[in-house]
């Protein structure tokens, strides 16, 4: 955001500043006038993420202009244990409040594990958002292109999915989510940068469509659903490779998961139309990358680009599904139709004459 129109909010002396730890010292730093001397209440939310190491430089030089005389308020649904990292919030005479003593999910919460072959991930996907089509949907993906690339795919479908992700701007970020909160889309599909302090109430169904390196992550990502009295469902896509991920989270849980039960023949019968579907989402995000001269891998790369930059959102684009159309009769390219695979060879062979 803006520094200089926060600056001039912070001119006028608010009684309640809500930071992240980052700005909040370039503030200190940059803006003449700007204190925390008279500061009474110190709040962390998200304390176990703030304590990380990650904060670590940011928060000492907040600390280090707080007056000592302070009420200091931690809160998170996973505290940390680890009393070094809680020493270095400066609290004297802590007192503990705690609804439960275990890590544990609202009763109102139903949730889900489906073992699934790692090829065919999405064409469940897929079958889920079918079989519990008119609900609102938050899937959960563990890198920003792989965000894109889905959203990319199921709008290949006609789903209405939108991508939120870290590479985003501010704005583009905020208009997902209004898009996402006003019901013009009903699925969101983003990276844990969505998996803490978001409160969407119409959210019916989280998939943690890969899984969570973090056990403790979980908890904050199916924490979407079933808030404040609500149900909701989650279901987590376990692949041949994470299973071990997976049985750190049920042992975090105390308990195990029941299978979502699917037909797998109803499953199948969509992987045509899903494989053509991922074709077109490939094209598209190869068209969205050269246009933004992307020179990023699988995490979503190193600028702000194909993932990020004005086509966040990558509502608008076309271009990949115009080229295809083409191929074959119908406008289809699955090369089972005539003269798909025979056209595209004989296009491939007069562009080799020209050149």
């Amino acid at each position: 955001m803006d520094m200089v129109a926060q600056g001039l909010q912070l001119a006028k002396k608010p009684h309640i500043i809500i930071a992240t730890p980052g700005r909040l010292v370039d503030h200190l730093e940059n803006l003449k006038g700007f204190n925390l001397k008279a500061i009474k209440y110190l709040v962390m939310d998200e304390a176990d993420r703030i304590l990380n190491m990650d904060f670590e430089v940011e928060l000492d030089k907040i600390l280090k202009v707080l007056p000592r005389e302070r009420r200091t308020f931690l809160f998170s649904a996973t505290m940390t244990k680890k009393v070094k990292k809680l020493q270095r919030a400066s609290l004297k005479d802590p007192v503990k409040v705690e609804v439960s003593n275990k890590y544990q999910t609202v009763d109102q919460l139903q949730q889900y594990y489906l073992f699934i072959p790692v090829k065919y991930k999405d064409v469940y996907l897929v079958h889920i958002l079918n079989e519990l089509a008119g609900n609102s949907f938050m899937i959960f993906c563990s890198t920003c292109n792989n965000t894109v690339k889905t959203a990319l795919m199921l709008r290949a479908l006609g789903l209405a999915a939108i991508p939120l992700h870290g590479q985003m701007s501010q704005n583009k970020r905020l208009a997902a989510l209004n898009k996402f909160k006003a019901k013009n889309r009903s699925i969101l599909i983003s990276t844990d940068v969505a998996s803490r302090g978001l409160d969407i109430p119409h959210v019916d169904v989280v998939v943690n469509f890969d899984i969570p390196t973090h056990s403790k992550d979980y908890i904050h990502r199916v924490g979407r659903t079933a808030r404040a009295g609500r149900s909701g469902q989650a279901i987590t896509m376990v692949s041949q490779y994470d299973i071990e991920l997976y049985q750190r989270i049920e042992h975090l849980l105390g308990k195990q998961l029941p299978l979502y039960k699917c037909e797998e023949d109803e499953v199948m019968a969509l992987q045509e139309r899903v494989a053509e579907a991922q074709r077109t989402a490939k094209l598209e995000l190869k068209d969205l990358e050269d246009s933004k001269g992307y020179k990023g891998g699988k995490g979503g790369g190193t600028k702000r680009s194909a993932a990020g930059g004005d086509h966040d959102d990558s509502e608008q684009f076309t271009g990949a599904r115009k080229r295809m159309k083409p191929m074959g009769k119908g406008g289809s390219n699955n090369y089972k139709n005539k003269g798909g695979a025979g056209g595209a060879k004989k296009n491939w062979n007069r562009g080799k004459k020209r050149n």
